[in-house]
């Protein structure tokens, strides 16, 4: 093949390749690094002295630095993850995360509805045992004193893995077309709704806010983004777009959990909360100095944050 052919053939993914040095994703930095050298070894041979063999042997060489430097960042890969390539994941996926922020909150609104309209749902909801005890609590003075009924550090690490494991749930079962996430999601808003309303009918609401939103911002908004992750899976089976379905399906699964991994320490900072602080009953404002900036932190980070740093011109 003529010089001139090679170059015309190759001149516009070389500058694609040329123009994306930046990206950090290992997987795009390999692949372009494989087709370069390959490129390259084709010039070499047949091209030694030309100019097209000493530009991609420097475009090579600067794949091949990136992809070094990458090695050598490997300790500070666990920081990114969470400095850029999460909230820019996020930033691709701020429908589903609103599709699924919607079926929650509509979920809840229902279990309100219903809880008012129908004494016996809440029963149905939360069950007998749960609302027996909460009744006897509530004549007790303490409506929450479950709250208080076990050790401390066992019942953190059972509240986190719990949430964890819930979390998890709720992003698998997004492989049924995402029915499956919708589901969970629909049943977690309706049992927050129903034990909100019980709450009120019962004149412990403002109680139940300060105590359960202490841990509950985290936690609540946690399994929301959790959905999310499942609606992002179970949308790359019925949306492949140019993809075959499994390659979709792969790309989706993926992306989904790493929005999971992403959640781990909220989940950790959740049980924590909930294990050592909820059940002291800490009052008005030590609780909204906790609930107010997780939430804060919570709309910033998985909202806001992926906005302006796409704005900053970070592409993953």
């Amino acid at each position: 093949m003529r010089e001139a052919l090679f170059k015309k053939q190759n001149i516009d993914k070389w500058q694609i390749f040329e123009q994306d040095t930046l990206t950090s994703d290992p997987d795009v930095l390999s692949e372009r690094f494989i087709q370069l050298t390959d490129d390259l070894s084709y010039a070499r041979t047949f091209y030694p002295e030309s100019s097209t063999t000493s530009y991609l042997n420097g475009l090579t060489g600067k794949f091949f630095g990136k992809i070094y430097a990458n090695k050598r960042e490997k300790a500070s890969r666990f920081i990114l993850f969470w400095k850029e390539e999460l909230p820019f994941l996020l930033y691709n996926y701020q429908r589903e995360l609103l599709y699924s922020f919607i079926i929650f909150t509509v979920a809840a609104l229902i279990g309100v509805v219903s809880a008012a309209y129908d004494d016996s749902f809440a029963r149905l909801i939360l069950g007998s045992d749960y609302v027996d005890m909460t009744l006897e609590n509530v004549e007790k003075g303490d409506p929450l004193a479950v709250y208080g009924s076990q050790d401390e550090l066992n019942m953190f690490f059972m509240i986190t893995i719990n949430n964890i494991k819930v979390s998890f749930i709720v992003f698998v079962m997004g492989v049924f077309f995402s029915i499956g996430s919708g589901y969970f999601l629909i049943t977690n808003g309706i049992m927050v709704g129903v034990f909100q309303y019980f709450c009120y009918q019962h004149g412990f609401l403002e109680t139940s806010l300060l105590t359960i939103w202490l841990h509950g911002t985290l936690e609540i908004s946690s399994i929301v983004i959790a959905g999310c992750a499942g609606l992002v899976m179970g949308n790359s089976l019925i949306f492949p777009k140019t993809f075959t379905r499994l390659e979709s399906f792969k790309k989706g699964a993926k992306q989904g959990l790493k929005i999971i991994i992403g959640l781990v320490p909220l989940f950790i900072t959740a049980g924590f909360i909930e294990s050592f602080l909820t059940r002291r009953h800490l009052g008005l404002l030590p609780s909204l100095m906790i609930i107010i900036p997780s939430g804060v932190f919570i709309i910033w980070y998985f909202v806001i944050y992926p906005i302006v740093l796409n704005k900053r011109g970070f592409r993953g």
